[in-house]
């Protein structure tokens, strides 16, 4: 046996139906069971909005360096799935056991791909739409529309939208880099040349739509174009028309929060700042699609939320988050009753001294004192606060790849990218301690 470092107990070799074995231990800080699903180095789940999981729940689809591959998230065992070159997986499919890929990487210049849809089960492929140019970001909950998005830029953009330079490109699986100098001549924190690149890019005004292809027709629709940088774009996983996007740039200085229905009706922005350096975003769908939740802070480093807002009514809950427990992407459980958080590195926005741990979240309501109602409670926002726990010690994690937690469909499970151990894989995590171990 061998000792992985601070926080991670001794390795333990757990048999599955594959021919490799995972590899699975008790978090010696947490209490919780840690698996390393993959094989090999640079195998990479879904960015957290974007759907992995087959409609059953049995099955995700991850990124592998042959290609794209299944895991069984009762055994852990990955089987290959598609291996032809240049294919990226997109999402898996809300109705149907379809996995679904593109036949390059992004590239909005590059003119027309294909998108093919594989059957998770036989393996067959068939294409199913040819996208003009731009990108796919996702599908609709009944597989009739992919909702993508297009810059006409005249200068090179980056896989991740920002404006194309030759410093600080890092190619590993899931992983950016960013590096900029500030007034001074030295060199900036990774949090801040990341600013720096993104404001680059929001002043350069480059023309932009979000559209949809019709599945059935192969018709494209323009939803909504802008000069603003266009992001982010979500189907809802519940409602077919539901869109979520945001104005992408640094958070300060942009609305970031965006609902529009997918014929382009109904555009209204869903959060607003009122405070200078006030910043939201990383936008998600609750699993009912009833509500989007996000990272808010009032100001910017300081103070910091998970707040929601309920898409029907417009009602507001603001959940305070303490600085160490701040996280880069928050994401929420099936059942909608608790939240996950990544944690973040001292370099990042919070600055946390003491965050880099993967975190599961409980929400509490802060009660009315002596149970006295204001007359107007129920337009005002719900404030609340979040009990944690720590799942994953992470402070050997280089947090330029962002472990991008997701809950599996049975909420026990949440999967997760790491690199603590000198290499990008993927992991899961069990939501219930672990037991005392066997004699």
């Amino acid at each position: 046996m061998r000792v992985l470092g601070a926080g991670l107990a001794m390795l333990l070799l757990v048999r599955t139906a594959a021919a490799d074995p995972v590899a699975s231990w008790v978090d010696t800080t947490t209490g919780h069971r840690v698996v390393r699903i993959s094989r090999e180095p640079g195998t990479v789940s879904l960015y957290f909005t974007q759907n992995g999981f087959l409609p059953q729940g049995d099955k995700m689809a991850v990124t592998t360096p042959q290609g794209i591959a299944l895991v069984d998230v009762k055994s852990w065992e990955m089987r290959p799935l598609v291996t032809r070159p240049g294919a990226v997986l997109l999402f898996t499919g809300r109705r149907s056991r379809n996995v679904y890929f593109a036949e390059r990487g992004r590239d909005d210049a590059g003119g027309p791909f294909g998108v093919f849809a594989v059957d998770a089960d036989s393996g067959a492929v068939r294409r199913v739409a040819t996208v003009p140019g731009g990108w796919i970001g996702s599908i609709n909950a009944d597989e009739t529309l992919l909702l993508g998005q297009v810059a006409r830029p005249i200068v090179p953009l980056r896989p991740d939208g920002t404006l194309a330079r030759s410093e600080g490109e890092v190619n590993t699986p899931g992983m950016n880099d960013y590096r900029a100098t500030g007034p001074d001549g030295k060199p900036l924190p990774y949090a801040e040349a990341k600013e720096v690149h993104m404001n680059r890019r929001l002043d350069a005004k480059v023309p932009m739509e979000i559209f949809t292809i019709d599945l059935r027709t192969g018709a494209r629709r323009v939803v909504t174009a802008s000069t603003d940088w266009l992001n982010h774009v979500q189907f809802s996983p519940t409602d077919p028309q539901q869109i979520l996007y945001c104005h992408e740039g640094p958070w300060h200085r942009v609305d970031r929060l965006w609902a529009i229905r997918a014929d382009g009706t109904g555009k209204h922005r869903l959060h607003t700042r009122t405070m200078n350096m006030e910043i939201a975003g990383h936008e998600f769908f609750s699993p009912d699609g009833k509500w989007v939740w996000y990272d808010l802070q009032t100001p910017r480093g300081q103070v910091f939320w998970l707040a929601g807002v309920e898409l029907a009514t417009g009602k507001r809950r603001w959940l305070h988050v303490e600085r160490n427990l701040w996280s880069v992407h928050y994401n929420i459980a099936p059942d909608g009753t608790r939240f996950s958080g990544d944690g973040g590195d001292p370099e990042m926005v919070a600055h946390a001294p003491d965050g880099k741990y993967l975190y599961l979240f409980t929400p509490a309501v802060i009660a009315d004192v002596a149970g006295i109602h204001a007359d107007n409670a129920d337009a005002l926002i719900a404030p609340g606060t979040l009990a944690a726990e720590k799942l994953v010690d992470m402070r050997r994690q280089d947090y330029r790849l962002e472990p991008n937690m997701i809950f599996t469909p049975d909420g026990k499970w949440i999967l997760f990218r790491g690199n603590f151990e000198g290499t990008a894989h993927l992991y899961a995590v069990e939501v219930a301690k672990a037991g005392p171990p066997q004699q």
